[in-house]
């Protein structure tokens, strides 16, 4: 990989992410510490981040503080990302147990499970979707255990693997940062995507929730192959590689109008 393109996918991941460490960079590239150290310094260098001890963060006046590092993310593609939760919303049925992976868009798909009478199991990863569901009195919330990191607002790792094998989940609703035909769904935390393959592989069905800005896209992990999706929904037409893919799969596409 040229270190023109390493830096890029670290700017991406400080994006996404807010911050970065050195170890996590090394185990997803794939390169030695010390040239993670040189590219971060460059960077440095250039304006594009701060560096921090084992890591970096990005540069104040590209971000928010912490907190609002979810507020941000939730406010991109909003409009998308309300009509996609509420297509998805439409495959819940009374009674069901489902799964909510920490993403903004299954967050959406929340709200208007905060305000419906449907009666639910309703497990999930994200804190503040647990959060926003626990004053339904029609809900029953499972928050899933692990770790909490300071960038983001899921629970991460698999302390809660034994958990989800001992609950049948019927829906899994999940997002991703990147969707192609030949990676699948794939994100940039290899803490996210360890349990989103858990996920993926305990529900009776897959439901994918991704706005166009991240189809025909690529990210470093994969946790769920193409195949391994029962319906996908977007907010615009695919292109005709992913309808004739979806067709030859038996994949149902919906498009949320």
């Amino acid at each position: 990989m040229f270190a023109d393109q390493r830096r890029n996918l670290i700017l991406e991941m400080l994006t996404e992410k807010g911050t970065v460490t050195v170890n996590d960079l090394t185990n997803l590239l794939n390169i030695s510490a010390a040239t993670i150290r040189s590219d971060l310094n460059q960077m440095e260098k250039q304006g594009l981040l701060i560096r921090t001890h084992g890591g970096a963060m990005m540069k104040e006046e590209e971000t928010d503080t912490i907190d609002k590092k979810y507020e941000i993310r939730e406010k991109k593609f909003n409009a998308e990302k309300q009509r996609i939760g509420y297509n998805a919303f439409l495959h819940i049925q009374e009674g069901q147990c489902i799964l909510l992976d920490a993403s903004t868009t299954c967050f959406e798909l929340a709200k208007f499970l905060r305000d419906s009478k449907i009666r639910l199991t309703v497990v999930t990863s994200g804190i503040a979707t647990a959060a926003m569901l626990k004053e339904n009195p029609y809900l029953t919330v499972i928050i899933i255990g692990g770790i909490v990191r300071n960038s983001s607002n899921s629970v991460e790792g698999l302390l809660g693997e034994e958990l989800l094998k001992k609950i049948n989940i019927d829906i899994l609703f999940t997002s991703a940062y990147a969707f192609n035909i030949r990676d699948g769904l794939s994100d940039f935390s290899l803490y996210e995507v360890e349990l989103k393959r858990i996920m993926v592989s305990v529900a009776s069905k897959v439901i994918a929730l991704l706005d166009h800005s991240k189809v025909n896209k690529s990210s470093i992990a994969t946790f769920a192959r193409p195949d391994e999706i029962d319906l996908f929904i977007t907010d615009e037409d695919v292109s005709e590689d992913i309808k004739n893919y979806f067709t030859a799969k038996k994949i149902e596409i919906e498009i949320a109008e």
